[in-house]
């Protein structure tokens, strides 16, 4: 019954918005005006029932080369603040600062353009074989909110519409796998026309997806990325995850400094800021859409613990 309830998420949120304008315009006695605001407002804070506590899922990583983790289950979980919409082990991920022009937060109403970016066009592969349930690929990539006036609107209004519009407007353009286990992956804020695949399709582990970009509810390029036990954002629970084949670094980016190890971290991941190297898997064999397999100087390496 949860379930049901938070796949309706977006439609609750809805529903508020409009009985908050009927009783504002129209006299409703009390207390039917209190229920038709309050019932899909308490509707809207129901979510999804978080499966019983596992091992973290062991998968392929959706990057390849030189990334920095931000807003990480290795740091706090939920890692985004919320257990809304899949995302209590998500992950972001962006170019180190060394290798991206330095972030300034100045006053104009025009943003960075996203191919000024570093990341922007850096391919996202499948972290497992499986099969494509959706694609969007359609919306166009905004300019960066790298500004306090542009930052200020994406936290509000701009984010508030995202809410409205649901998985589309928050995700952007974005691929879903649901894997052979059964566990299915989002990968969001894609660049637009970039996917590779399309619904209905075989993929197989390590292949490329689409590529990097700035739709949705994004301040820059990045790759925002997800494990979840369900299909539907809205109505699935996160599950965690691990990536073979990092090579992570001791140091933290200086840009993500001010983000530490928190209480209920996963130690098996990245924590926040932390830079980490993927190279290239070795796939399993050609046509094979199993799971790939780290090249023997990658095996091992990925306990996030001892490089904090």
């Amino acid at each position: 019954m949860r379930s049901a309830i938070a796949r309706g998420q977006t439609w609750w949120l809805r529903l508020f918005v409009l009985a908050v304008v009927v009783t504002a315009v129209v006299d409703v006695p009390f207390p039917w005006g209190l229920l038709l605001v309050a019932v899909p407002f308490l509707l809207f804070l129901v979510r999804p029932p978080q499966p019983p506590s596992r091992d973290p899922v062991p998968v392929l990583a959706p990057v390849r080369g030189r990334w920095v983790a931000l807003n990480s289950p290795g740091s706090a979980v939920p890692s985004h603040g919320v257990r809304s919409m899949g995302q209590t082990y998500a992950v972001d991920l962006l170019v180190p600062s060394g290798e991206e022009a330095p972030a300034r937060l100045g006053w104009s109403l025009r943003g960075r353009r996203p191919a000024s970016y570093a990341a922007f066009g850096r391919p996202v592969h499948a972290m497992a074989g499986g099969t494509v349930l959706r694609v969007a690929d359609g919306q166009r990539d905004h300019r960066a909110r790298d500004t306090w006036p542009l930052l200020i609107a994406m936290l509000t209004v701009d984010g508030f519409w995202r809410e409205l519009r649901g998985a589309a407007g928050l995700l952007g353009n974005h691929v879903v796998v649901e894997h052979d286990d059964g566990t299915c992956a989002a990968y969001a804020h894609l660049r637009r026309g970039s996917a590779t695949v399309a619904a209905g399709a075989r993929v197989a582990a390590g292949q490329q997806l689409a590529e990097v970009g700035n739709t949705g509810n994004s301040s820059e390029p990045h790759l925002h990325v997800q494990l979840m036990d369900g299909p539907r954002p809205s109505g699935a629970a996160g599950i965690p995850m691990t990536w073979s084949g990092l090579e992570l670094e001791p140091a933290l980016d200086p840009r993500w400094t001010g983000s530490g190890v928190k209480p209920g971290a996963q130690p098996e991941f990245p924590v926040n800021g932390q830079v980490f190297t993927v190279a290239e898997p070795r796939l399993a064999g050609p046509g094979t859409d199993g799971p790939a397999q780290a090249g023997p100087a990658q095996a091992g390496s990925t306990q996030a613990g001892s490089a904090r």
